[in-house]
């Protein structure tokens, strides 16, 4: 028996080679492969009835509010229809946590909590703090703050009772269009992305919990959000190969350990089928030629990709995913797999191997008895000092120089006329930074308004530098004043804020002498840009997507301390054009041999 089980956990059964992927790596340090667990799940199964084996393969959306009538339809779904899990999407901490309890209190085998939180507990959870989007940390060189990152994800979920985790986002981020992807993805480079799903993952199932990367085959580069339609992805499968499926190939070679199939349609694929039903792609490709051994979840089965499709659990498991993610009627969708089973369309065996890995999971995650969470002192235990250092340290190590035209930065602390002009919607946005930026060189402030935008370039003529300081995301109050502002005068913009259409930006990065992203306006983090302007502390990040054909992703220069400031003429009351010219004719004289060598006097 103890043989078959491990069988069974390494994925003979569904996934159809035995090469390609280890063994997950969340199974090994959960203890799967012990007797122990071997006895603890065939035990369970030994008591289940075909109902009580379908019902563990349902995650069943939960309402966050903590109400008699919701707590009815909780029990309902725990009791009756026997779900293996629950998700609660929203509401507030202390609901999240008695529903949890609540829920696990009912349940004869634990329930896997899971939870979509891309940058952690804070994207459904308002009171805590939120880390950066992916967009965000694609810019930081060093994984080990990924994994760093995925550790206190990993923490925070455990504390407020959750085993699984709907992230990372492994699309590759090379669609300006996409409606749905974009600031969730890494960036457009599909190595950079692959080294932050797996460093981030690595850190998640190292502290507990499961990740689950998605939304495989690739989301990245479609132009239709799949909550409302069907995407297509057109490629043939070396395209296929070459990108979309790069990083989740990644995350397989290192055993991560879940999976969610997006609703996509990919001919190269799967034909005319969706991606998350179809068998070509999860029992096929995925779990066949990919060899991938965790769990496979699809996604919300609610959504407008795929909810159209009759029978659409009962297609899901046929395909091969081991977890439905669904909010729609119990009774109805469990019906519909009974009746698949009726059919022949599905047998009792497949339903109790899914089970068997399921329940597997369930221990290597530690729901070998129930879990209860404790309310008082939770907020401090999520709001710790550490945390917040590692936030910080995340930021500063995002920080990015993406443009620095004739080593414009840092700026000399020794010459005067520099102008910050800052963009935000009020007076106090941006303070910090030219605070400190006044600490290093001496600087005057300009507050830009909708209303003072006619007088502000006429204030600028009489500056050497304009220093823009943008909090506000309001591009079309602002975009023709970024876009026209006194040529021939030095323009360095620095970005308070996470951008979402970079493209939008092409125009005014173009005259850009330099760019600064420092992605949040976090008091310390505009002081920390503030000191890397000055050259008083280091930036190395690198940006992660494309800027239209002006940047790639990879793209950004290191400031440290040790950079010198650049001396430029115009610094000095001269004109960079005019000392070219000169140039030219003392060389044009020396080409010519109307003389050896010259000095230019002034």
């Amino acid at each position: 028996m103890k043989a078959r089980l491990l069988l069974y956990i390494i994925g003979i059964v569904w996934c159809q080679t035995l090469d390609a992927q280890r063994l997950p790596r969340i199974l090994e340090r959960g203890g799967a492969t012990s007797s122990e667990c071997e006895a603890w799940v065939e035990e369970r199964l030994a008591k289940m009835s075909l109902k009580e084996k379908i019902g563990q393969l349902f995650v069943h959306k939960a309402a966050p509010t903590d109400t008699e009538a919701n707590r009815r339809l909780i029990g309902q779904a725990v009791k009756e229809y026997h779900v293996g899990g629950l998700i609660f999407s929203g509401g507030t901490l202390a609901n999240h946590v008695l529903l949890t309890n609540y829920a696990q209190e009912l349940a004869d085998i634990p329930l896997l909590i899971t939870f979509d939180g891309e940058w952690g507990p804070a994207m459904r959870l308002k009171e805590l703090p939120a880390f950066p989007r992916n967009r965000v940390l694609g810019c930081i060189r060093d994984e080990n703050l990924l994994y760093d990152y995925g550790r206190e994800t990993a923490r925070q979920l455990r504390e407020i009772g959750v085993q699984v985790n709907f992230a990372p986002v492994a699309d590759v981020d090379n669609n300006p269009r996409n409606p749905v992807i974009n600031t969730r993805s890494f960036g457009g480079d599909r190595e950079n992305v692959a080294r932050k799903v797996v460093a981030y993952s690595r850190g998640l199932e190292d502290g507990g919990v499961l990740s689950v990367s998605k939304h495989f085959p690739g989301h990245g580069d479609t132009d239709i959000d799949s909550h409302k339609a069907l995407p297509t992805l057109p490629f043939d499968r070396a395209r296929l190969d070459s990108l979309e499926l790069y990083p989740f190939r990644a995350a397989f070679r290192a055993g991560l350990g879940g999976v969610m199939v997006g609703h996509l349609k990919v001919p190269a694929l799967g034909g005319t089928e969706t991606a998350s039903i179809s068998p070509r792609i999860v029992n096929g490709l995925l779990c066949g030629e990919l060899g991938f051994r965790g769990l496979v979840f699809t996604d919300a089965l609610e959504m407008k990709g795929v909810s159209e499709n009759p029978d659409v659990c009962a297609q899901a498991l046929i395909a091969g995913n081991d977890l439905l993610l669904t909010s729609g009627n119990l009774k109805r969708e469990l019906d519909g797999v009974l009746t698949a089973v009726k059919s022949g369309r599905l047998t009792e065996a497949q339903l109790t191997e899914r089970c068997r890995k399921v329940l597997t999971y369930k221990y290597a995650l530690g729901l070998k008895r129930k879990p209860h969470i404790r309310l008082s002192g939770l907020t401090h235990r999520l709001t710790t000092p550490a945390a917040d250092s590692l936030l910080l340290r995340l930021h500063r190590a995002a920080v990015t120089v993406a443009i620095n035209e004739s080593n414009t930065l840092p700026l000399d602390n020794g010459q005067s006329g520099t102008v910050v002009l800052n963009v935000g919607k009020s007076t106090a946005d941006g303070k910090a930074f030219y605070d400190r930026l006044q600490q290093h060189l001496p600087v005057t402030r300009i507050q830009a308004t909708p209303a003072s935008i006619p007088n502000i370039k006429a204030q600028l003529l009489k500056s050497r530098r304009v220093v823009v300081a943008i909090t506000s995301d309001d591009h079309a109050s602002y975009g023709q004043l970024l876009t026209s502002l006194p040529a021939g005068i030095p323009v360095i913009y620095v970005y308070l804020l996470p951008l979402r259409n970079l493209s939008a930006l092409t125009a005014s990065w173009t005259k850009a002498e330099a760019v600064v992203l420092g992605h949040t306006d976090r008091k310390e983090i505009q002081e920390h840009v503030a000191d890397v302007i000055a050259g008083q502390a280091k930036a190395d990040g690198r940006i992660s997507v494309a800027v239209g054909s002006l940047l790639k992703p990879g793209d950004g220069v290191t400031i440290t301390p040790e950079t010198p400031p650049a001396y430029r003429p115009e610094d000095y009351g001269m004109h960079s054009d005019v000392l070219r010219r000169i140039d030219e004719i003392a060389r044009e004289g020396i080409a010519a041999g109307a003389y050896p060598g010259c000095q230019i006097a002034i």
